[in-house]
């Protein structure tokens, strides 16, 4: 193959179409514009988003920030929050009745923040790598 034998395969050229040249050209009179209306006019076309002097859709719309559905269900824990709860296994529960998650948490996930002096076993609760060494350093466990 050379620079010079490179050429369009068979069909993906097409001849450009002459309107207003006749009823026997295919697109005589109206040129394909059909009749009347915006669309037919010389330079006669709206800008994109245009819905005919309706507010559009991007101006309805709000503009201002996204508040996600899941995050009422989610709580984050620190470290040195979990010292502040007194039962042998922290759970769910046990961190809403400390008042550290809000009544409203499904779930809850400990993060590295704060230190951890005291021992203490998780039931349940997500871990990130970084809280799980910081744990077992202070010898405590997580449990499934």
């Amino acid at each position: 193959m050379r620079l010079n034998t490179l050429k369009p395969s068979p069909g993906a050229k097409r001849p450009r179409l002459r309107v207003g040249r006749g009823a026997s050209a295919g697109q005589g009179k109206t040129c394909g514009r059909g009749v009347k209306g915006q669309r037919a006019r010389k330079g006669g076309y709206h800008k994109v988003g245009f819905e005919g002097g309706q507010m559009p859709i991007q101006r309805r719309l709000p503009k201002v920030g996204f508040r996600s559905a899941l995050a009422v269900t989610r709580a984050e824990v620190r470290l040195d929050e979990l010292a502040k709860v007194e039962a042998a296994v922290i759970d769910l529960e046990a961190l809403k009745k400390a008042d550290i998650v809000p009544v409203t948490a499904e779930r809850a996930k400990v993060v590295l923040s704060g230190k951890l002096e005291k021992a203490v076993t998780l039931k349940g609760i997500a871990v990130t790598r970084g809280a799980r060494a910081a744990i077992e350093a202070a010898g405590g466990k997580i449990e499934a």
